[in-house]
């Protein structure tokens, strides 16, 4: 399946879910991510997602599900944003905050049936993803397994279980399947950093 595919069926899946109830729907075609909040009574709330990116619209998801509904009356939730060549200070504090999302992004992926990376979005830094921040992911992940999932993300996880027909969701909630993140992080070259 394209990209385009996997975005309409993603958009349409956010709508049936979140836009009666949440006045929310998912956008992609951004240059960049965006949450934009309605300003009238009238309007919807927009989650931009950047491109046709399937994991960006993922990621973006994922954050909006963690978003209380005060973040959600503010543009991109209020949230802190350094954008990329960040130093190692700011890398650290993007890491702190990027955890619940990217697990929950992950678990997401699992159910779409898309392959997960986790992210230091900080190319022209230098600075990649440290170990720590990898393995805070995957134990959050694994906290979710055992624990509920924020209401909006058990959900949306729900719909994508039954979309997209790839994994149970017992299978989703298997702990083992977040043990190994260096296997889907893109981070091979932790093995041979220890080597």
């Amino acid at each position: 399946m394209d990209s385009d595919h996997y975005c309409e069926r993603l958009e349409k899946l956010f709508a049936g879910n979140f836009r009666e109830s949440h006045n929310t729907i998912l956008c992609g075609g951004a240059s960049e991510p965006l949450y934009q909040p309605a300003h009238r009574n009238n309007q919807l709330h927009v989650l931009y997602y950047r491109e046709n990116y399937p994991a960006s619209a993922l990621h973006e998801i994922s954050h909006w599900c963690l978003a209380g509904e005060a973040r959600r009356l503010l543009t991109d939730f209020g949230y802190w944003y350094q954008p990329d060549g960040r130093t190692d200070q700011q890398q650290r504090e993007f890491e702190r905050v990027e955890v619940k999302p990217q697990a929950l992004e992950w678990m997401f992926s699992e159910a779409a049936g898309l392959r997960f990376s986790v992210s230091a979005d900080n190319l022209s830094g230098g600075i990649g993803a440290s170990r720590l921040f990898v393995d805070a992911v995957s134990k959050q992940a694994q906290y979710w397994c055992e624990k509920p999932l924020p209401a909006r993300a058990d959900q949306f996880l729900q719909g994508l279980v039954a979309e997209f027909r790839v994994l149970s969701a017992d299978t989703i909630f298997n702990v083992e399947r977040y043990l190994s993140p260096s296997s889907v992080c893109g981070l091979d070259a932790f093995a041979e950093a220890e080597a």
